[in-house]
């Protein structure tokens, strides 16, 4: 099984990428490797180095199976900000393209912090989450350690439908901290799916992050993962999300869209 770290190692952008089987979730990519690719890819573009990542849209518009390619444009370099457009090509079509902000720390007057973490137990005094053994388990999350602290689990039938679960990476050791947490903050389930009795699709269609701060986590270390679905009908459902350091640092904030075949 490719760790993190060796798929990043190994990536080419100019070589077709092929996808492990074990980073998949159905048919499709895991959605946070998709979206960790396109950051990797804008990183690698000729030119200076980007700055931090700022923030992130990725919209995830058909499957990405078996071989995908990345492609990277750089659209305007400021004194502050860069802007960046990734197109990922999967199965001879676009199957994501991801607008991304790079943006250097600048001075400002303005300041201000409210979002507010919830209080849980550490990790290891919380249950694994979910079941290891359900049937429809997707193949990625084995590279990943998800242990619940609070909110529900899939299938539950409860409201609010809402997760938050430590999660952190195996085998990411070295990756670069901005690859590793987009890889890992769209790793829980889609929120929904806490109120659903019984399996139905949900496939995400869009998804934004707001990197909050330039001080980011080591790759291997645990995070507080936060999503919560705040409006669900006619097929389609939205969920705030929060990823938040050991120390309960918010590190980014997003939201997703999602369609619901349930």
């Amino acid at each position: 099984m490719p760790t993190l770290a060796e798929i990043v190692s190994g990536f080419d952008p100019a070589a077709e990428f092929v996808v492990p089987c074990e980073w998949t979730q159905g048919r499709t990519a895991y959605g946070g490797l998709t979206a960790a690719m396109s950051v990797l890819t804008a990183q690698r573009t000729d030119g200076d180095p980007l700055p931090p990542l700022k923030s992130a849209h990725f919209l995830l518009s058909a499957p990405v199976t078996d071989t995908a390619t990345f492609a990277a444009r750089r659209l305007r370099e400021g004194r502050s900000a860069s802007s960046v457009h990734v197109e990922t090509v999967s199965g001879g079509q676009v199957a994501a393209h991801a607008s991304l902000v790079f943006a250097r720390p600048r001075p400002s007057a303005i300041a201000h912090d409210h979002v507010e973490p919830p209080s849980v137990s550490e990790p290891d005094r919380c249950p694994p989450f979910g079941d290891s053994d359900a049937p429809l388990r997707p193949a990625f999350v084995d590279n990943v350690e998800m242990v619940r602290a609070g909110g529900t689990v899939p299938l539950a039938g409860e409201h609010p439908p809402r997760f938050l679960a430590w999660v952190r990476h195996r085998g990411a050791e070295g990756v670069d901290p901005t690859i590793a947490l987009v890889a890992l903050a769209d790793a829980l389930p889609p929120a929904t799916t806490a109120a659903f009795t019984e399996w139905a699709p949900v496939s995400t269609m869009n998804w934004s992050v707001h990197v909050c701060t330039d001080r980011l986590p080591k790759p291997t270390d645990w995070m507080l993962l936060e999503s919560q679905s705040t409006f669900t009908g006619d097929g389609y459902s939205y969920q705030s999300m929060t990823l938040w350091d050991s120390e309960l640092r918010p590190i980014i904030q997003g939201s997703q869209t999602a369609a619901v075949f349930a």
